[in-house]
């Protein structure tokens, strides 16, 4: 009977670690929020794999998910990309930040009812979109250009087409371990991570690239 809770329960820690990041948003702590982000992510990865390891997939889980990648991955990037406008003094248009939680939540909501990505991502999917956004207050310093209101506007209307779009994106869950079907995985997975050791959160926007690039070469290699 207590397993059945245990993915729900890590669901439950992504969805409090997501809250806890929108206070710190709000609070102007930008830099802190992205740790929040992370912390939200693994535990959004762990449910799914805990339901998977446990046999104990149900569709109160499934809602469950997607109503707190709503705020983890949905309202929080909407109120980083909010806060960030402000600062670049973009008044009142600083609302179109919230057009990443719209097309977030529309993105999560097309997710559950298409039965084409039980396996794989039509269009890019949340947390990705979420942990390209968490980069930008680390950037602004050394990348003044990031804090310009045109340029996050142009951010904005990018990243929202994407979350809705017909591109077709790899998701990380293998059936087994081989290199032949999932080398471009692997080479992903191996170069995001010693861009991360170098770069750290400067990596997360070329690590974007390289999963939409390898994406394309993976789906054009095996079909």
């Amino acid at each position: 009977m207590i397993k059945k809770h245990i993915p729900n329960a890590l669901t439950c820690g992504n969805l409090f670690s997501g809250c806890i990041g929108i206070v710190y948003a709000f609070n102007g702590d930008l830099k802190t929020v992205a740790y929040f982000v992370l912390i939200s992510g693994i535990f959004d990865f762990f449910d799914g794999f805990a339901a998977r390891l446990l046999h104990v997939k149900s569709d109160i889980g499934k809602e469950l998910d997607s109503l707190a990648d709503v705020i983890s991955f949905g309202f929080l990037p909407g109120v980083i990309m909010y806060q960030l406008l402000l600062m670049s003094g973009a008044g009142t248009l600083a609302y179109a930040g919230f057009l990443i939680t719209i097309f977030s939540s529309l993105r999560l909501a097309k997710f559950n009812i298409d039965t084409r990505q039980t396996e794989d991502f039509i269009g890019l999917n949340t947390p990705m979109n979420t942990f390209f956004i968490i980069s930008f207050p680390w950037l602004i310093i050394d990348i003044p250009i990031i804090g310009n209101t045109y340029f996050l506007i142009a951010i904005i209307l990018i990243t929202s087409y994407l979350l809705i779009s017909e591109i077709k994106l790899f998701s990380m869950k293998m059936s087994g371990l081989s290199w032949a079907l999932n080398k471009y995985k692997f080479i992903f997975i191996i170069l995001a991570l010693i861009l991360l050791a170098f770069l750290k959160f400067a990596a997360i926007p070329i690590i974007l690239i390289l999963y939409i690039l390898f994406s394309q070469i993976h789906f054009k290699t095996s079909s």
